[in-house]
């Protein structure tokens, strides 16, 4: 039966906010998208259609990662929001939410929970509020208790965003057709993880979604989430957590039982979880590189992963390859320097210059004077679970003269991990023996590509050694800082 005459808000705001980098983020980084445009850029609209529920579109905000939002920034974007709840609440019968989960504001902490909060104040308590989210972020009781729905996607890499983000629109669909009341169950572990340490192809991540999907076949449970967290902000919230949703108010019970059960089930495989893949420190991950016989190789430089919000901009692995005098061809994908490229970027291609490549904002993005033609210009689009035509930032592909490396210049950290990347960029990746991305785990498309994948455990300001990084503030003891 369609539920005719319904409306749903629709609306999405997605940053994850790296707090160890100096910069603030602005609305220049957002692809931003109101009405019907954010209906289409939510991927979920058919869905609600297809029930005879309207949805009425609120605003779609993409930074994707990157740093700490500005509380002007974050102020304007809230206020969209909030503007759209009263404008429609009189007619509104459910809100569907697009949120990461790792958002950051200067001075507020976490804009995913602010707005989540404000929006519940102009709802009141029972309107049901549905969200789709990345694992990768953080939670807390009552944010998860602001929800009526609210489920991450499984796999990492984010492979099954789509799906996931249709899969809570069908559950909040359902749910204002049968008009069930219940309450999400949370449950915070103390358990610290990186996304690197936690790849859904491999173990224990892959028997815990396989649990977690054992667990949604019993017909009290509507969904189970294990929610990784995000370890780049020193905050309270950080952490793990597994969020049960009942399906209805009679099976409460049981989703507390499930709830605890899930918990213990992460919390047994905390010693299991490590990098998947070959890792190496970066003079080894070099050598290996360089030595191996098939191309391409892809190298992640993970400490300065822009996937998690790094700013792209380290120079090191660059100036360790410059030392080797490599006799094979490097693709450098990106370096970011606003600075640099605002010096090329109106040249034609072919001009020859001296370009220093490297911000000095620190220690590993020391400055490097290079000698460099001017080979290609072209935009950064987006990938994975960002709209595909956005233009993210634009790049200059220069090479650099008398060696066999060429390094695409980026005005903004946006991460290359898709072949139409390359392409949008100017960047044929067949053209390479070795090309090294931002990122810390390999995302699919240079998985399937590279002949060998080595992540570099690099410095910067997304280090892998999860040890390393000087907590102040988290819950105290968390695993594995602590032994527990």
């Amino acid at each position: 039966m369609k539920a005719k005459g319904m409306k749903v808000l629709v609306g999405q705001f997605k940053t994850e906010s790296n707090a160890q980098v100096p910069m603030l983020n602005e609305l220049d980084r957002y692809d931003l998208a109101f009405d019907e445009e954010c209906l289409v850029k939510s991927e979920v609209a058919e869905v609600f259609r297809s029930e005879g529920i309207e949805p009425v579109g609120a605003l779609y905000a993409d930074a994707g990662p990157s740093c700490v939002l500005s509380q002007t920034a974050f102020a304007y974007l809230e206020q969209c929001f909030l503007r759209s709840v009263r404008e429609h609440l009189h007619e509104l019968d459910g809100i569907y939410l697009l949120l990461h989960g790792a958002s950051y504001v200067e001075g507020l902490g976490s804009g995913d929970h602010h707005l989540l909060k404000k929006i519940r104040e102009l709802t009141g308590p029972y309107l049901p509020i549905a969200v789709a989210c990345d694992p990768h972020g953080n939670l807390t009781r009552e944010y998860v208790e602001n929800c009526t729905i609210l489920r991450s996607y499984r796999e990492s890499p984010h492979t099954d965003a789509k799906q996931t983000k249709q899969k809570v629109a069908r559950m909040l669909c359902d749910l204002l057709k049968n008009r069930q009341s219940f309450k999400p169950v949370y449950r915070k572990l103390p358990l610290i993880l990186g996304g690197e340490q936690s790849v859904s192809t491999d173990e224990p991540v892959r028997s815990i979604n396989q649990f977690m999907d054992q667990l949604e076949q019993d017909p009290r449970i509507l969904s189970c989430s294990w929610h990784v967290g995000y370890l780049r902000h020193d905050c309270p919230e950080a952490g793990s957590g597994v969020v049960v949703i009942p399906a209805s108010l009679k099976d409460q019970a049981y989703a507390e039982e499930t709830a605890d059960h899930l918990a213990e089930y992460v919390w047994e495989r905390r010693h299991e979880f490590h990098y998947t893949g070959l890792s190496a420190k970066p003079e080894e991950a070099l050598r290996r590189a360089l030595e191996y016989a098939g191309k391409p190789v892809f190298l992640t430089d993970s400490g300065d992963n822009t996937g998690s919000g790094a700013p792209g901009w380290n120079t090191e692995l660059l100036r360790q390859t410059l030392t080797l005098q490599p006799q094979k061809r490097f693709l450098f994908a990106n370096i970011t320097d606003p600075q640099a490229y605002a010096l090329v970027r109106d040249l034609p291609a072919g001009t020859t210059l001296t370009l220093d490549l490297g911000t000095n904002a620190d220690p590993w993005s020391q400055s490097v004077s290079l000698p460099v033609q001017i080979q290609a210009k072209g935009e950064l689009k987006g990938c994975m679970m960002h709209d595909r035509s956005a233009t993210f930032g634009h790049s200059v592909l220069v090479s650099i003269l008398d060696t066999p490396i060429d390094v695409n210049l980026a005005d903004t950290n946006w991460g290359m991990c898709e072949e139409h990347q390359f392409a949008s960029a100017g960047m044929d990746w067949d053209e390479y023996d070795i090309i090294v991305v931002k990122q810390g785990y390999i995302q699919p498309e240079c998985k399937a590509k590279g002949k060998l994948c080595v992540m570099a455990l690099t410095p910067g300001t997304t280090p892998q050694d999860t040890t390393s990084i000087p907590f102040k503030r988290i819950m105290r003891p968390m695993f594995p800082i602590d032994e527990i």
